[in-house]
């Protein structure tokens, strides 16, 4: 991949793995878990909704990360207009120790547990970022218009130790990059962790899922199509880096991507920690 255009083009589209679907409930959790055809000791990442979201709004996500070799799963918890997302967290950390514990499929895959990541989307971002301060173990954090929640994210942050990606939507009236994204992210390179953001440029804060759902209208925000595919070549760029080694891929992790700026994450100020954050406060508990 010869720079950020190329490697946007071949990152965007689905890899060259076959991709089986499966169903958490067997664990006693609803979701659902998209893996490679076969494979052993591979990479797995755990994704967390974002809120009233149902998990097939990210199916094409979940699907287009197993095609590129990771084992990638979703519990469909908390759902409801008040979640605890202190529970949502342990949730997405089940699901992770589950993917690690367990053979899947018919035994012919099985997951490294030095090789795994939590993805979040909005309110599931904060969720994962909750989940990545409690564990000890983990080798990548992704999020996707992460929203400060109850228990704080942004006081979790300076706990994750994990290479973190936040892709701030730049059109998000429910969590704005300022008062959310960029505030978690200076909590975590504040107590030295590697942490970048971006902004995907015209998104909205329902851009990054697929498909219709009540929500949308209730939001004013619908599925955007340039979102997702943008999403989909930084997201897996970023994991192939942070769990399997991958270099190649550098154009879309540290390089200057088209309808991807990178942020400066702010300096701290005085008094600060005492605002609340702009744009949707944080649920649950």
């Amino acid at each position: 991949m010869k720079g950020a255009k190329d490697a946007l083009g071949v990152l965007s589209r689905p890899g060259p793995n076959p991709v089986r679907f499966g169903d958490l409930g067997l664990i006693g959790l609803p979701g659902i878990v998209y893996t490679p055809a076969e494979g052993f000791h591979l990479p797995a990442v755990v994704l967390g909704h974002a809120w009233l979201q149902p998990v097939r709004r990210y199916h094409e996500l979940l699907r287009h990360l197993a095609s590129w070799g990771f084992v990638a799963a979703a519990p469909n918890t908390q759902r409801g207009p008040v979640p605890s997302l202190s529970q949502f967290s342990a949730d997405l950390n089940t699901v992770l120790d589950v993917c690690v514990g367990v053979r899947l499929g018919d035994g012919t895959i099985s997951v490294d547990a030095r090789r795994t990541a939590l993805l979040g989307h909005g309110t599931g971002g904060g969720a994962a970022v909750l989940a990545a301060s409690r564990r000890e173990r983990l080798g990548a954090l992704v999020t996707l218009a992460p929203s400060e929640i109850r228990p704080s994210a942004v006081a979790a942050a300076a706990s994750v130790t994990a290479p973190t990606l936040h892709l701030g939507a730049a059109v998000d009236s429910m969590a704005p990059v300022d008062g959310h994204a960029l505030k978690i992210a200076a909590a975590q390179r504040d107590a030295g962790t590697d942490v970048t953001v971006r902004s995907i440029e015209k998104a909205g804060h329902l851009g990054f899922c697929e498909g219709r759902h009540w929500s949308s209208f209730l939001l004013q925000n619908h599925p955007q199509h340039r979102t997702r595919k943008l999403t989909r070549a930084l997201v897996t760029a970023f994991l192939m880096q942070e769990l399997t080694g991958e270099k190649r891929v550098s154009a879309l992790t540290s390089g200057s991507v088209p309808g991807a700026p990178l942020l400066d994450i702010p300096e701290p100020e005085a008094e600060e920690e005492t605002a609340e954050p702009a744009g949707l406060l944080g649920l649950g508990g």
